[in-house]
C-alpha cells in the first residue's frame, strides 16, 4: 500500500467534487497544481481543460452544461426499474455514508446519489486510506480499499460514463465542463480498477430514466384535471 498514491486520488476526487458544484470560485485556476498529481496517477494523458475567461463566465457555462435542475447528477435518474428501487439505491448509499462517518452538514444539502456527494466520499475514504497507512494501521487501510471497491462498483463506477455520455453531447465544445466530464470518467474508471471494482457499465441505449413516485406523478392534481377539460374542449 502506498500512502502517497491514496492522498493523490483524495486529492483529485476532492478537486473534481467541488468542479461539478455551481462555482463561486474560478476552480481553472487550480488546474496547473493539478499536473503533478494527474502525473502520479498516470492520467496525465486526459485532455486539457483551457479555460480563462473567469468566473462569471464559468458560471454561464455551468448553467448551460447542466441546466437549471442538474438532473444529469443524480446516480438513481438512470434507468432504476421503479421508484421503490430507487429508495433502496438511496439506501444502500446512505449506509455507506453512515459506515464511513460521511454526514451532510454543510450549507447544501443534497441527496445521497448527487454527483458530489458521492465524489466527496471517495475523498474521505482515500484520505482515511492515506492515514491508516501512514499510521500503519493495515487493517484499517484494507477496510477502506475494500468500500472503495463496492462504491465504485455498486455505484459511481457504474454510472459516471452514462453521465459522461448525455452530458457532452448538451455542452458546447469550448465549455471546460467537457473536457471535465472527460476527467471524472476516465479517473473513475482508471481508480476503479486500480482497487480491482468490475463495475456493470450499461450503455446509454439500453437505459429508460427512473419512473417518478406516486408522491411526484400529475395524476389527480388540479392542474392534470384542467389540462383533461381543456383538451374535451377541442
Amino acid at each position: 500500500m502506498d500512502s502517497n498514491l491514496a492522498m493523490r486520488r483524495s486529492q483529485l476526487y476532492r478537486f473534481l467534487a467541488d468542479a461539478v458544484l455551481y462555482p463561486t470560485d474560478d476552480w481553472t485556476l487550480d488546474l496547473p497544481i493539478l499536473q503533478s498529481i494527474l502525473l502520479a496517477l498516470n492520467l496525465d494523458h486526459v485532455p486539457p481543460i483551457e479555460f480563462t475567461a473567469g468566473l462569471e463566465a464559468l458560471q454561464v457555462a455551468h448553467r448551460r452544461a447542466f441546466g437549471v435542475t442538474g438532473s444529469l447528477c443524480y446516480e438513481t435518474e438512470y434507468g432504476l426499474p421503479h421508484e421503490f428501487r430507487q429508495a433502496q439505491e438511496l439506501a444502500d448509499i446512505a449506509g455507506f455514508y453512515r459506515a464511513f462517518g460521511f454526514t451532510f452538514e454543510g450549507q447544501i444539502h443534497e441527496r445521497p446519489d448527487f454527483l458530489a456527494s458521492e465524489l466527496e466520499f471517495m475523498h474521505i475514504l482515500t484520505l482515511k486510506e492515506a492515514y491508516a497507512i501512514e499510521a500503519e494501521r493495515t487493517d484499517q487501510a484494507e477496510l477502506c480499499v475494500e468500500a472503495e471497491r463496492k462504491f465504485l462498483q455498486d455505484h459511481l463506477g457504474r454510472w459516471i460514463g452514462l453521465f459522461a455520455e448525455r452530458f457532452a453531447p448538451a455542452d458546447a465544445e469550448d465549455s471546460p465542463y467537457r473536457n471535465l466530464a472527460q476527467w471524472l470518467v476516465t479517473f473513475i474508471n482508471a481508480d476503479a480498477d486500480r482497487v480491482g471494482a468490475r463495475p456493470e457499465r450499461p450503455r446509454l441505449t439500453e437505459i429508460w430514466p427512473t419512473p417518478l413516485g406516486p408522491e411526484y406523478s400529475c395524476d389527480g392534481c388540479a392542474a392534470a384535471e384542467l389540462a383533461e377539460a381543456f383538451d374535451a374542449t377541442e
